[in-house]
């Protein structure tokens, strides 16, 4: 058996000996050649003689065998491979460190590895980093990774990121405590006053130091050509307010003055008594036309003047005095309650001209209030009024409440433009309680279709603002009004304005929007400033179809019913009229026989129904009322016989008058002129009405609301019927004495005591009807 050959390998090395051996790669060689050697080796009879010679041809091919080093080693001349030092300096390229900016290359056995220097980090937050991760070192942003590293300097401090780590310093306009740049241990932030410095803001200026800066601001009577009110140097100059803005006095003169500029009103114009405040112009003329509209009442004859001296005061007067406030509105409520304590409904011209003044004098008043907010409640009128005096335009909401609604606006609103402000802001909110009253009918205004009607559901009330230009608002005013009657559906409620424009007065809905309607409040927004209401909508029940026949149906016929008694009537008034003419003027004693009567005082009436029917059927009936259709001509057919019959009549009355008056002496020659004087009043009095002459007043009705037409007219054609019974029945003796014969069949008879007394009651009956022979029928 052949003797394989024994190779054992000692490679010593010093401790201080940097030298490194690939084992792997050796173990690999040493074993191919041992498999597959480059030579061959003698029997077991040779080998000691050739022993030497193997070993150290073994020896030389494992040495060949490592001249190639790994990776990160090199090759030393003694053939040993030791570390490469990446790290090192190249002289080729000096300017390109291993590592980047800001790192530092770190050694290793083999390889070597980046490490950031302190303050900086790569881009994942790692410290070290491979040189094949394509890394670069980079700042650490302390100030936004860490919040209040500078808290305990204070709240004028502040972080400031530097390469690399970081520092606190003061904030612009403040100074370290310590006179340093740089924040260290405990120090502070103290401000720096830049008004220590001279000629910091120019001339006309003062210097205001604020925390961490400073401004500028214009003494009185100057100001800056920028519109702006205060700068922050010298490179602005503060000229005259005067030379600057032309129109800092409105409707007067700037006059430079000791402590600021002073406006001079011109004629008709005022500020109200601040001096410094621009001019607007006041209408006196409206309380002028109040005088000449009410004489009748002196205490609101005396307030209408007191109005209009305070006005004439301020827009005349070179010199004008303060008014008080206070007692001026108190009057102006006191003349408002008196107005409506009467109970008297106002018509919608009334109602324009009240509205008017009551704008004009809030607005002479207002500037004039001693107090921010004045709250004022009498018995037919509540006020709340809110007042801002000062140069500067106040901001932000407002508030105003009464009892029966809500205003809330902008006070910018209110204040209105720059160029129209008087110096002050008024905001007032004025609620009338029984106004609803006179203004329930005055919905011309407003378009809605047949089937609605509307009614008043809140009361009426007034805002007033100092800002001149109210039509069109940028920012829309919001009022919550409390309804009078709880609506069951929520599109029930209009909201609307007063516009005495609109045929004399009437409520209108432009500009104005239901925002939201409740049960109980409506919510409505409005683009300008009036007075304001809400309308309540009612709609008509729906009745089914069969039913609305049998209404159309019978709403017909007594409508046709009623024109046909009603010229029935008519007729006979004209056949009184006829008969008292012939009876009175043409001294005829004679009646018109019956038949003929009968045939003018329900025939003539009869054709024209028929006709009337005929022409239009449809006439008779509308959808509110069992009478004629208004609309048209058709209203011809009821009211050209009445008017024509009312002529007639009149035109017979004055003719009887006449001759009455002409023969009243000689009728009654026993009677005293006062006793003719009253029995002729009486008897003209009761023919006027007898003949249906009253119903004149019903031609002089005009407009929609009530007049006093209407009033007389109703009282004196409700007891015609009254005076018919009273002239031809009670003072009628023939009548009388039927009326006595039906009682005295009630009653039990008398006794008779005597022939004698029957006999002379015959006589006397008999000579009284002989007396009555000529007596008239009328």
């Amino acid at each position: 058996m052949p003797l394989l050959p024994q190779v054992i390998i000692f490679i010593y090395f010093p401790d201080n000996d940097r030298r490194s051996i690939h084992y792997p790669l050796l173990i690999t060689r040493v074993f191919s050649m041992l498999w597959n050697p480059p030579f061959t080796c003698m029997g077991p009879s040779q080998l000691r003689a050739k022993y030497d010679r193997c070993q150290a041809v073994h020896l030389s091919l494992v040495v060949s065998s490592l001249s190639e080093c790994a990776p990160g080693f090199e090759l030393t001349a003694d053939g040993v491979c030791i570390d490469f030092d990446e790290c090192k300096e190249f002289p080729e390229y000096p300017s390109d460190p291993v590592c980047g900016e800001n790192a530092v290359c770190v050694n290793t056995n083999g390889s070597f590895r980046c490490m950031c220097e302190d303050g900086f980090e790569t881009s994942r937050r790692k410290q070290s980093f491979e040189s094949d991760e394509g890394e670069t070192c980079i700042d650490i942003p302390e100030c936004e990774r860490e919040k209040g590293l500078c808290e305990k300097h204070g709240e004028y401090a502040e972080c400031h990121n530097s390469v690399p780590f970081y520092s606190c310093i003061c904030k612009m306009g403040f100074i370290t405590s310590s006179g340093l740049e740089i924040l260290v241990d405990d120090d502070k932030c103290i401000d720096l006053n830049e008004c220590q410095h001279e000629n910091i803001c120019g001339p006309n200026t003062s210097c205001v130091n604020t925390p961490g800066s400073h401004h500028c601001e214009c003494k009185k009577g100057f100001a800056l050509s920028s519109d702006q009110t205060t700068s922050e140097g010298a490179a602005e100059i503060c000229k005259d307010v005067c030379e600057i803005d032309k129109t800092i006095c409105g409707n007067g003169t700037c006059h430079p003055g000791k402590d600021g500029h002073v406006c001079a009103c011109h004629a008709g114009s005022s500020n109200y008594g601040n001096k410094r405040s621009r001019c607007v112009e006041l209408n006196c003329e409206v309380f002028t036309n109040a005088l000449n509209q009410q004489e009748s009442d002196p205490y609101v004859t005396s307030v209408l003047r007191m109005l209009k001296g305070s006005c004439l005061n301020l827009s005349e007067s070179e010199t004008p005095t303060s008014l008080d406030g206070e007692e001026i509105l108190e009057r102006l409520l006191s003349m408002i309650d008196r107005l409506l304590s009467g109970g008297t409904v106002l018509d919608k011209k009334q109602v324009s001209f009240i509205l008017s003044l009551v704008e004009s004098s809030l607005g002479l008043i207002a500037p004039f209030m001693s107090k921010n907010r004045t709250q004022v409640s009498k018995a037919h009128t509540e006020l709340e009024l809110l007042l801002f005096k000062g140069p500067g335009f106040p901001q932000g909401p407002a508030t105003l409440l009464t009892k029966h609604a809500k205003l809330q606006m902008q006070w910018e609103t209110a204040a209105g433009k720059n160029s129209t402000y008087p110096g002050f802001t008024a905001l007032i909110l004025l609620s009338y309680s029984t106004l609803e009253n006179s203004t329930n009918r005055s919905f011309s205004g407003i378009n809605v279709t047949k089937e609605i009607s509307l009614q008043m559901n809140s009361k009426v009330v007034t805002v007033k603002v100092s800002n001149p230009d109210t039509a069109a608002l940028q920012v829309p005013v919001t009022l919550t009004f409390n309804h009078l009657q709880r609506t069951d559906k929520a599109n029930d409620s209009i909201c609307v304005y007063w516009d005495s424009e609109a045929d004399g007065g009437s409520w209108s809905t432009d500009g104005c929007d239901t925002l939201h309607s409740g049960a109980n409040y409506t919510l409505c927004s409005c683009k300008h400033l009036s007075s304001f209401a809400v309308l309540m909508a009612l709609h008509d029940i729906e009745d089914p179809y069969e039913m609305k026949v049998f209404t159309w149906t019978g709403c017909a016929v007594v409508a046709g019913l009623l024109h046909y008694f009603y010229l029935a009537a008519f007729c006979w008034m004209c056949l009184e009229g006829i008969q008292l003419f012939r009876m009175v003027v043409l001294v005829f004693n004679i009646s018109f026989q019956t038949v003929r009567m009968m045939a003018v005082g329900y025939g003539v009436p009869a054709v024209i129904v028929a006709i009337s029917a005929l022409v239009h059927s449809g006439g008779y009936g509308t959808e509110k009322n069992c009478w004629l259709n208004l609309e048209g001509s058709f209203r011809w057919s009821f009211f050209g016989p009445v008017c024509f019959i009312i002529t007639v009549n009149i035109f017979f009355f004055f003719v009887t008058v006449c001759k009455l008056a002409q023969k009243f002496s000689s009728l009654n020659p026993d009677l005293d002129n006062l006793h003719k004087i009253k029995a002729f009043t009486i008897t003209a009095v009761a023919q006027l009405c007898v003949l249906g002459t009253t119903w004149i007043f019903g031609c002089f009705q005009f407009g929609d609301g009530p007049s006093a037409m209407s009033y007389v007219f109703t009282i004196l054609n409700s007891l015609q019927g009254v005076l018919l019974f009273v002239m031809h029945c009670l003072l009628y003796k023939p009548v009388r004495d039927e009326y006595g014969k039906i009682f005295s069949r009630f009653s039990t008879p008398q006794k008779k005591y005597s022939e004698f007394t029957s006999s002379q009651s015959s006589k006397a009956q008999t000579s009284k009807s002989t007396q009555n022979t000529g007596e008239s029928g009328i």
